[in-house]
């Protein structure tokens, strides 16, 4: 199920609880917990509604402008059923904290084992530990460039990329990836630690705010939320690519921590 930016981060304020779909048949379960950018999303509900007994309450829920935007998102494909979606927040994705933890001797030679049957079992021939060398090597980078330098198709080289980020081995950034603490550990194993850049202290910017926003903060030096508190809400808006959503993802964020941008 896709929900898009604006609406995670809604979710997760406890701003938006519903959402709409048409689909010919069920696409989610309740109790089923989905990996997004901002963590847990859990389906509470999931029920078959007619559009002409949605109210301007279920449009506000679903974080929709207007009972008309609502049912103007819902005028295609009118062959499918109207399906009623409950959404709840449920909490931080366990992967980050597990891309803190260090395996022991015994865990490392289980995900070595593990990384040895994904390359064997793969039409690509070995793949793991390149895509391990070549995100150390150049953290932020878009995807279609490594895909493109290791000779992979960009969407095929992403999905084994989210094999990798199930162990915990690597992380998504708003552009591109870098790999964990415990990926830094499993590519080290074995040999002498490689020389790394310092990284960065703080938090990475929301992946919420889209890749232009990110973009263009890079391009000023600003790559944690810390660094954002020393920005106004309108210098901001001046860079090119930041917009008002964006920097209301960035004000949300702060706020969470107990902290804001820079006061006029």
């Amino acid at each position: 199920m896709m929900i898009r930016p604006a609406e995670l981060a809604a979710i997760r304020q406890g701003e938006v609880d519903l959402a709409f779909r048409r689909w010919d048949r069920p696409r989610v379960r309740v109790g089923t917990r989905m990996r997004t950018a901002v963590g847990l999303v859990e389906v509470t509900s999931v029920e078959r509604t007619a559009l002409s007994s949605l109210r301007a309450e279920d449009a506000r829920r679903a974080g929709a402008a207007s009972l008309a935007a609502l049912r103007a998102a819902l005028s295609h494909r009118t062959d499918r059923p109207v399906w009623r979606v409950g959404l709840r927040y449920a909490g931080p994705d366990p992967r980050e904290a597990l891309r803190e933890q260090l395996p022991d001797e015994e865990e490392m030679a289980e995900l070595h084992t593990w990384l040895d049957r994904l390359d064997a079992a793969s039409p690509h021939g070995p793949w793991t530990r390149p895509t391990l060398r070549i995100i150390d090597r150049s953290p932020g980078v878009r995807a279609p460039e490594l895909a493109a330098e290791l000779g992979r198709e960009t969407l095929s080289w992403k999905a084994d990329v989210r094999k990798l980020k199930e162990r915990g081995l690597t992380e998504s950034l708003a552009i591109g990836y870098r790999l964990s603490p415990r990926g830094e550990a499993v590519l080290d194993h074995g040999g002498p630690p490689r020389r790394r850049a310092p990284r960065p202290d703080g938090t990475p910017l929301p992946r919420t705010i889209g890749a232009a926003a990110t973009r263009a903060l890079r391009a000023h030096g600003v790559r944690t939320l810390e660094q954002v508190t020393a920005w106004t809400a309108a210098e901001l808006l001046a860079l090119h690519g930041v917009g008002p959503v964006a920097v209301g993802r960035l004000e949300a964020a702060l706020e969470e921590r107990g902290e804001g941008l820079r006061p006029v």
